[in-house]
């Protein structure tokens, strides 16, 4: 069996709520502060803090990875996974518990990490290179391959506070991959890149894994994560809940998403805002406002979402966003009262706010959504996963015939017709 490359052991990592803010005062501020008020002081420096005071975004998680291993992380938002890889890229230091690396290192967590802004793209490639352990002659060898793989020739002079949000991430990757780091960390910063990009970079991936280093992938795209990975994790609440085969641990990731989406909405434990609004139920409506158990490939799509104020008055400047998602939890689009230019001014204290979808075009599946709710600005309610709705299979087509099922996600409308053969007069010397 291959040498261990990664060792965790009971990681834990806890946060003050509310954070933890620096504040600058003179010493005779403190000590006037400190005799008017000594037990509110004594709490501010963590004296008498409660448990309740700090929340753990990682708790008693351990697991070992062998080197060459390729290593899928899954699970829902906040359920810890990017806390657990910025432990293990060293970038914080875990509450309780230990991580032991074997190896180079190379992470591509958040865009921008590890390059510095004023610095050419050049120069950062060489900066990277020499952080990873490298020698400048290595870094010589393979820099043509990383300005080719991240397709910024162009701009590799350039100061990178310039490189747009893409072009960081093509950069960010081509090194990471390039300079050949005995275990490599991709966090779901690829979902920046275009779709030909992330291609490109599962492919890199997979080259990686042969030439036997370690690599960990967290992505909410399943199916990229069961084409790369023999193995996977899954966390929920901060705590590893699955190990094991990535097909075993996706159906238990996707069975989970199942159960949330089958919770009535106003007793889900997981939504995160404000609560000055709250979503109660969500149904499927049909054309006469009746609730329907699921809706035809081509008709008309009626999304009901019921909701109340928290202090019964109406609500100013609401803003609602419902992203869908596929059978592997592949983003598939999203719908937005902004770009739909649905401007909710005002809205009453209680009522159903409604979503049409005009001949929705998906194939028959059933489909997972999100809600997410802002009000004058503010998160108000934000539910992942929040439910399911039923697609059946329907002459969206007009023709009497139904599409076949299984090619894909999206029925689009199109025709078809014969056109004669165009000639065409040259002009010139014949030979």
């Amino acid at each position: 069996m291959a040498e261990l490359a990664i060792r965790a052991e009971n990681l834990g990592k806890r946060y003050l709520i509310g954070g933890e803010r620096a504040h600058y005062k003179r010493l005779s501020d403190l000590i006037t502060a400190f005799a008017r008020n000594p037990i509110r002081q004594l709490k501010q420096l963590g004296v008498f803090r409660s448990p309740s005071d700090y929340i753990w975004a990682l708790k008693d998680v351990s697991f070992e990875i062998h080197q060459g291993e390729v290593v899928g992380i899954i699970g829902r938002n906040g359920a810890g996974k990017t806390t657990l890889l910025k432990i293990l890229s060293q970038i914080t230091e875990p509450s309780e518990g230990s991580a032991v690396l074997r190896g180079k290192l190379g992470s591509l967590l958040e865009v921008g990490i590890g390059f510095h802004p004023d610095l050419t793209g050049r120069e950062n490639i060489y900066l990277n290179g020499v952080i990873l352990g490298m020698k400048k002659a290595e870094i010589d060898r393979k820099f043509d391959n990383i300005v080719a793989f991240a397709e910024v020739e162009k701009f590799i002079n350039t100061p990178m506070k310039h490189y747009s949000t893409g072009m960081y991430v093509r950069l960010a990757f081509a090194v990471a991959a390039h300079l050949e780091p005995d275990i490599l960390v991709i966090d779901e910063v690829l979902a920046v890149g275009d779709a030909a990009f992330q291609q490109k970079c599962l492919g890199k991936i997979g080259d990686v894994a042969k030439e036997g280093r370690t690599v960990l992938f967290v992505s909410h795209n399943m199916a990229a994560v069961q084409g790369i990975c023999k193995r996977a994790l899954l966390l929920s609440g901060g705590r590893l809940i699955a190990d094991g085969p990535t097909q075993q641990v996706v159906d238990h990731y996707l069975e989970m998403i199942d159960r949330m989406t089958a919770m009535p909405l106003a007793d889900r434990p997981d939504r995160k805002g404000d609560k000055s609004i709250q979503f109660l139920e969500c149904e499927l409506w049909d054309a006469h406002g009746q609730p329907t158990p699921c809706v035809v490939s081509g008709q008309d799509a009626i999304l009901a979402i019921r909701y109340k104020s928290a202090n019964g008055q109406p609500l100013r400047k609401v803003h609602l966003e419902v992203e869908m998602y596929g059978r592997f939890n592949e983003s598939l689009f999203q719908l937005s009262t902004d770009v739909a230019g649905a401007d909710f001014e005002e809205i009453p204290a209680e009522g159903h706010i409604v979503l049409k979808i005009p001949r929705i075009p998906l194939q028959p599946e059933r489909y997972v959504f999100d809600l997410y709710c802002t009000v004058s600005g503010n998160m108000a309610d934000y539910i992942q996963h929040a439910a399911a709705i039923t697609v059946e299979s329907g002459d969206f087509f007009g023709t009497g015939r139904l599409p076949m099922v299984g090619h894909g996600h999206f029925l689009v409308p199109h025709s078809w017709s014969i056109a004669p053969v165009k000639s065409y007069s040259h002009k010139g010397t014949d030979v």
